[in-house]
């Protein structure tokens, strides 16, 4: 990777980091006061987090990563690598949950927040790639 390539890449995972505490702590306060293991809500929940994730990403990347000015264009692919990018992210999710779950053996926070962290891995670095080279190209 070029050295602005590199840059980019660390800016995106600085502004990632504060949008995956967003993400996390999202999911984890909808599952605080709705508690549930029912795939159909936690996919509902884990949509609300990333909503919430993405839309703070866009504003912070758009601005400081990638250096862009916004227009409509740019605003309709970023809505649909974000559509991709939630695709993989319910996927790994429950996915993930499905994996994990053991009865009894972990606790439900730790089966959650694991499958999370996954989930997030993933479609991060998916979404990255997407904003690159599709998104916020110039």
């Amino acid at each position: 990777m070029r050295k602005r390539g590199v840059k980019q890449f660390y800016s995106y995972s600085l502004i990632g980091i504060t949008c995956a505490l967003l993400d996390i702590g999202v999911l984890n306060g909808l599952l605080l006061l709705f508690p549930t293991r029912d795939a159909g809500l936690l996919t509902v929940f884990n949509t609300l987090a990333y909503t919430a994730a993405v839309l703070n990403s866009y504003i912070w990347n758009s601005r400081y990563t990638f250096n862009v000015n916004k227009n409509k264009k740019q605003f309709a692919g970023f809505i649909t690598q974000a559509i991709i990018s939630l695709f993989i992210a319910n996927g790994v999710f429950i996915g993930g949950l499905w994996v994990i779950e053991q009865p009894d053996l972990l606790p439900q926070w730790l089966e959650t927040n694991t499958a999370k962290g996954l989930s997030m891995l993933l479609s991060s670095l998916s979404s990255f790639f997407f904003m690159k080279w599709f998104v916020f190209r110039k």
